[in-house]
């Protein structure tokens, strides 16, 4: 009896004292941490544009090499890890993950995801990655129509460095033609597993590779409350068509780096959001693959060049967290991928431009218009097309419409003959700039633009 009475448990007094000291000791420490809390914010270090990717029919003659387009094979994934990279804007130490199926007419099921930070190749440091989770859980689906956020995670995310986003999807993604939410020039290597989940392989195996974005669409980092986040919504010539794979060679690229030079922790994050083929007024219609002799367009309106600029700005540009700045760089395929050289008309083009500055300001955003590049030389270039060009151009740099003009064109262009581009400037298309076209571009930037307010 004495021995059990000298470990009696405290009493209910002492108890109930206990816990009011501990409510108030984790009230102090909320209280002490609550103004670092409250300087943070969630702002995205990386984003992508979204389009519908159309799996071929099974039946057909393309399905053996995933009907092939400009961008390769769309690869089909079963029970497999895919494994994708993106390089950062900004950094920080706490991290998640957008995944999205918002184009998907079925669900997607996601087995495991892991996020890392790059070690070369297809390799991550096993020391700076994290399982990522979804409510608490390891796997998750996602509807239809839908997209998921993960949790947070403890991660130092280097500026401007190399995060690595794997996925296990134990599906297949071909399944019922469901098109794949994604950008199919991502003009940066993937790699996908043989079967099974290999998330968060230190060296994972790999089966094939890609050079699309799937199922991905942002990723955030914690930052301080006064960063800036720069959207470049464009075409293929900001998405990076024509520049050299895996090098982050976009004009964007070249903006962020100079942006981290400038301004080190405290630079602007920037998102691109491009999409090869995207016009301001139109989805796509089919109309480019006709002329290139790849057929009639495909089934899905979204497919190929994704929504127009107009459909797709709220998603990919005004829901982004903590945006605060918008360029852009849009209309030389409104004016190339027409049937009717009447339409669009200079009016309608100039209209389409208004609607996007004023859905912009309307959520207290600045925006930046970039003149239209040179032509001259393309497939798709006309005489008529021309004269547009240089009557948006115009527009852009005299209305006032825009806060500020970034003149491209006049970066790129050859003095000899305004209408075409440097020769050294591109890849030889006459359309798109290559690695030093798109350097030029980003350097032409005024970082003035940018400066903190007061």
């Amino acid at each position: 009896m004495h021995s059990r009475a000298s470990h009696a448990y405290p009493s209910r007094s002492a108890r109930v004292a206990a816990s009011v000291l501990a409510t108030v000791l984790a009230a102090l420490g909320a209280a002490h941490s609550a103004p670092a809390l409250a300087q943070e914010r969630w702002v995205g270090t990386w984003a992508t544009g979204l389009q519908a990717l159309i799996p071929p029919d099974p039946a057909s003659a393309q399905a053996s090499d995933g009907g092939g387009d400009l961008f390769g094979p769309l690869p089909r994934i079963r029970n497999q890890t895919v494994r994708q990279f993106m390089r950062t804007s900004i950094g920080g130490s706490r991290v998640r993950v957008t995944f999205t199926n918002v184009f998907g007419t079925h669900p997607l099921a996601i087995g495991a995801a892991h996020v890392a930070v790059r070690a070369g190749e297809a390799a991550i440091d096993p020391q700076a990655g994290a399982p990522l989770t979804f409510d608490g859980e390891r796997s998750v689906t996602i509807e239809a129509g839908a997209t998921v956020r993960s949790d947070a995670v403890d991660i130092d995310a280097p500026a401007l460095g190399h995060l690595a986003v794997d996925m296990h999807l134990p599906g297949d993604t071909w399944r019922g033609r469901s098109p794949i939410s994604g950008l199919r020039g991502a003009w940066t290597t993937g790699y996908v597993s043989p079967a099974g989940d290999h998330s968060g392989a230190e060296n994972m195996p790999v089966d094939a590779t890609l050079q699309s974005w799937l199922f991905l669409s942002r990723v955030e980092v914690a930052a301080p409350r006064e960063t800036q986040v720069i959207v470049t919504l464009g075409d293929s010539i900001t998405e990076g068509f024509g520049s050299t794979a895996d090098t982050d060679s976009r004009w964007p690229d070249v903006l962020a780096e100079r942006l981290g030079e400038a301004h080190g922790a405290a630079a602007p994050a920037v998102l691109n959001v491009a999409i090869s083929g995207n016009r301001v007024l139109r989805g796509n219609d089919g109309v480019f693959a006709a002329l290139s002799g790849a057929g009639p367009g495909p089934l899905n309106p979204n497919a190929g060049f994704g929504p127009s600029a107009l459909d797709r700005l709220d998603r990919d540009v005004l829901l982004q967290p903590g945006v605060t700045h918008v360029i852009v760089l849009e209309s030389i395929n409104d004016i190339g991928m027409t049937g009717d050289p009447a339409s669009p008309t200079v009016e309608e083009l100039i209209s389409g431009h208004r609607a996007l500055i004023q859905r912009a300001r309307a959520r207290g955003l600045t925006v930046y218009g970039g003149t239209l590049t040179p032509f001259e030389g393309a497939q798709y270039y006309t005489e008529d097309g021309e004269a547009k060009r240089q009557a948006v151009n115009d527009w852009i740099r005299t209305s006032g419409a825009y806060d500020a003009v970034i003149d491209f064109d006049a970066v790129v262009r050859d003095s000899a003959n305004p209408r075409r581009f440097l020769p050294m400037f591109h890849p030889g298309d006459w359309l798109h700039p290559n690695d030093e076209g798109y350097r030029a571009m980003g350097d032409a930037i005024d970082l003035t633009l940018f400066a903190r307010a007061p």
